[in-house]
């Protein structure tokens, strides 16, 4: 029994070894210092939907490509699911590794319950995704989690509330231990240093994800450079090692690279490198994936509509509704949005803007609306056919507004201001 054991053993090891060795093949030549080079692109690399030539970037010396697979936003999304899957089978197909990213948005809450109901949902998007590519195979890199902005309402110009640090901390555990749990394997962390350290948490549990980090101005092609440091001190986020240094596995050195050189339309393209040798990069494409059919993305899936909150205005004041869309176990939608459909289509259905504030809740806030009684129902729509449609009734009234006085109102003469002078955002990047 015991020889039968070690054979089976040695046979295991002999795959693994013949798997890593094929990898191996498959990787070639290095980049700036030495290193594996690479890029990650998105909608942003297809001016015009111009395709992309995997062929003459792999012969730049470009080894792995990592996609903009999965957004928060469902609009972003749809763009990113435009070029995905042929993207990836272009760059498979001219001997390129390929992973993808899901760029996140964090959701607009206080309550814990809510935050990782939304950190769940997002997963389930980023699992749903790779389902529909068929999973992993030994040519990609796991999943990366781009996560930059603990911004919640607002822009990012003008926000109007940041989420703390407990909440990006707790989101983001909770969003990479479930896709590492559905899929098997670790996925990256994308961010800035300084981010890291402002934004989220030291913890150990974080720092056993794999570090994708952004650091621009130093060049790759000198070995001793590092990203993720500070001209004096440390950034202290828990993938900080003793030496200041952060334990990265892929570093995204620039954004400045020169598209046509590797046969990317548009102008400029993200570049990065890996940390390690050919057989570290093998390491992290190691393990398959083959979603089972619970796995793949439902179909017209059964949803209910809830109005959660309601706030009525009059004809100068809009009107607010929490809307919350659930799935049949009770979890939020995935992808989707709302709107308001007046029964009387002599009424105006408004002015509507929708906010997503998580996963499966929006606030629909409808101005200009005349004054009298509105029957009708908010719908729930999902152009991706995930979510079947559903609404509930409601019925509300619109008191008219006191008139106010009109006051004369002087124009100012307005000053021409010069224009500004062009800034080059490339000025203290590496243009390779």
């Amino acid at each position: 029994m015991r020889k039968i054991i070690l054979a089976v053993a040695l046979c295991l090891a002999l795959i693994s070894d013949n798997a890593l060795a094929a990898n191996f093949s498959k990787i070639g030549s290095l980049g700036p210092g030495n290193r594996i080079h690479g890029m990650d692109i998105s909608r942003w690399q297809h001016p015009y939907g111009a395709a992309i030539d995997f062929k003459k970037m792999y012969d730049a010396g470009v080894r792995f490509v990592l996609i903009k697979g999965s957004d928060t936003i469902d609009s972003s999304d749809a763009q990113a699911r435009k070029y995905l899957a042929a993207d990836r089978s272009a760059a498979q197909a001219a001997g390129i590794f390929t992973g993808f990213y899901h760029f996140a948005t964090l959701p607009d809450t206080s309550k814990t319950t809510i935050l990782i109901e939304d950190a769940k949902a997002q997963a389930q998007k980023v699992v749903w995704r790779l389902a529909s590519l068929g999973g992993y195979t030994n040519q990609d890199l796991p999943i990366a989690l781009d996560i930059e902005n603990n911004c919640v309402r607002g822009t990012l110009a003008n926000c109007k509330r940041y989420t703390s640090k407990k909440f990006v901390t707790l989101w983001t555990q909770t969003f990479l231990d479930e896709v590492a749990s559905k899929t098997n394997r670790l996925p990256f962390v994308y961010s800035y240093p300084q981010f890291l350290e402002n934004a989220m948490a030291r913890t150990k549990s974080l720092s056993k994800y794999p570090l994708w980090i952004a650091t621009y101005g130093k060049d790759p092609a000198v070995p001793t450079n590092q990203p993720g440091l500070k001209k004096v001190g440390c950034y202290a986020h828990a993938w900080s090692k003793a030496n200041c240094t952060p334990d990265w596995q892929i570093w995204q050195y620039t954004s400045c690279g020169i598209g046509s050189k590797y046969g990317v339309p548009s102008a400029r393209v993200d570049l990065n490198v890996f940390s390690g040798d050919e057989n570290q990069f093998a390491q992290f494409t190691l393990g398959t994936w083959q979603p089972t059919p619970k796995d793949k993305l439902p179909i017209n899936e059964t949803s209910t509509v809830q109005i959660v909150q309601q706030n009525i205005g009059n004809t100068l004041i809009p009107s607010n509704f929490v809307v919350d869309v659930s799935r049949p176990d009770g979890s939020p939608v995935v992808t989707g949005t709302i709107d308001f459909k007046s029964a009387d289509t002599t009424m105006t259905n408004g002015k509507q803007d929708v906010v997503r504030s998580s996963s499966g809740r929006w606030t629909l806030t409808i101005s200009n609306l005349q004054a009298g009684s509105y029957v009708g129902y908010i719908e729930y729509i999902d152009e991706t056919g995930t979510h079947a449609p559903s609404t509930v009734p409601i019925a509300f009234t619109v008191e008219q507004s006191a008139t106010p006085s009109p006051s004369p109102i002087t124009k100012p003469t307005p000053t021409k201001k010069p224009a500004p002078a062009p800034v080059d955002t490339c000025k203290n990047q590496i243009r390779n």
